[in-house]
């Protein structure tokens, strides 16, 4: 497993979240690309890196489809921790 080699982004809330769960449920980035071509939503690794780093936007189709394949409500997905 390769180190992220930019900083965390701030274009997206839920890119950190998206990795973590991504990793939890053992799946590589081209497993999670494959589920989400299956809903509909066409990403190449770099865009999917892109948005696991913060450094690209999430639309409101990727955002459902994201959700879906975690089992997650949109709400769920968007949730921030608090400190």
């Amino acid at each position: 497993m390769r180190k992220r080699e930019q900083e965390i982004g701030t274009r997206n809330l839920i890119g950190k979240k998206v990795e973590t769960l991504r990793r939890k449920a053992g799946m590589r980035q081209k497993e999670l690309l494959a589920q989400l071509q299956v809903r509909g939503i066409s990403i190449n690794a770099s865009g999917l890196s892109k948005l696991e780093g913060q450094l690209r936007t999430v639309t409101d189709y990727e955002l459902v489809a994201l959700a879906d394949v975690f089992d997650l409500t949109v709400d769920e997905l968007l949730k921030t921790e608090k400190a």
